[in-house]
């Protein structure tokens, strides 16, 4: 016996939709160029196949039963899908990745990641196009592990794992920030490391899965309450929940509005050389895809806004 699948292809689909426009079998066999019978049994073993009636045969015209219309609007929309995977073949067939992986840390602007997807999608792109929210060494490992063709705001040092191409992104400055009403805010300064343990740090939890997480400006001892990315590490020390280095781009805008106040500390300033890295290939083996965030991310002016540094004209 036909399974559906046997029976329900493209042509039967559209021999069904023949018959409900015309509105009898004859009439579809004739558009058809098929004698009535062969169209009959063809409809019987998909009527079969699905163990319901397609048409209702109780008067001369061919009418849908509510089962046949289902099918033929279900149909119509997996035609229309084939038409579009043999469109995004043939062009995928010119160069395109047909799945672009871009993996982002939670220190990079999102809204000048989405303008970037903005501008990649007006060109209507036959590759589909994924973001990853990535942390700190999780980051780079989306990368590594060949779960992403790109990574944004990588901390990397000199030690730059083979295989990959990096190229410098920009300079994180960190500032440490409590809320006025935080207990470090009134705090003699420069505030010393013995201080600053007292009290609860915000850090964010390392997205990496395998090797050794990283974390920046905790001390040894210090309770610490973990967030999922940076913007939740901003909330949390707007809200006074705990103390912490934030970047001065994400920060800036809570320090002017007086939501966060700025700390000396005994330590160094807090800095961080953010990079964006890449698997390592000819530029004649890289899909186009790859090309054009390359190409966009070799502007200052788009590396300023990704560390968010905003200006009037950034993309």
């Amino acid at each position: 016996m036909n399974t559906p699948r046997d029976v329900l292809t493209p042509a039967a689909l559209a021999m069904l939709q023949v018959i409900a426009d015309t509105g009898s079998f004859a009439a579809a066999a004739r558009a058809s160029n098929m004698v009535p019978s062969a169209l009959t049994y063809r409809v019987r073993q998909i009527e079969e196949a699905l163990d319901v009636l397609l048409f209702d045969r109780s008067s001369r015209q061919a009418q849908l039963t509510a089962a046949g219309m289902e099918l033929l609007r279900e149909g119509n929309s997996l035609l229309e899908e084939i038409d579009a995977i043999a469109n995004r073949v043939k062009r995928v067939a010119t160069g395109w990745e047909p799945q672009f992986t871009v993996a982002v840390d939670s220190i990079i602007d999102r809204t000048t990641i989405m303008e970037l997807c903005e501008q990649f999608f007006q060109m209507n792109p036959p590759t589909r196009l994924k973001l990853r929210a990535e942390t700190l060494s999780g980051t780079l490992e989306a990368l590594t592990s060949g779960q992403a063709d790109l990574a944004i705001g990588v901390v990397m040092d000199s030690n730059t794992k083979t295989g990959l191409q990096r190229e410098h992104l920009g300079t994180v400055d960190f500032a440490f920030a409590v809320a006025p009403h935080h207990p470090l805010a009134t705090a003699t300064e420069p505030l010393s490391d013995k201080v600053i343990r007292q009290y609860r740090a915000v850090a964010i939890a390392d997205s990496v899965k395998q090797g050794t997480s990283m974390s920046i400006g905790l001390l040894t001892g210090q309770d610490v309450f973990t967030v999922a990315d940076m913007s939740a590490k901003l909330e949390a020390q707007v809200r006074g929940l705990g103390a912490g280095f934030l970047p001065t781009c994400l920060a800036n805008p809570c320090i002017d509005s007086g939501k966060l106040v700025v700390r000396k500390v005994e330590r160094a300033q807090q800095q961080v050389q953010s990079s964006y890295a890449w698997r390592q290939s000819s530029k004649a083996m890289q899909g186009r895809a790859l090309q054009w965030w390359l190409d966009q991310l070799q502007a200052p002016v788009t590396r300023a806004a990704l560390l968010g540094v905003r200006r009037q004209r950034h993309l």
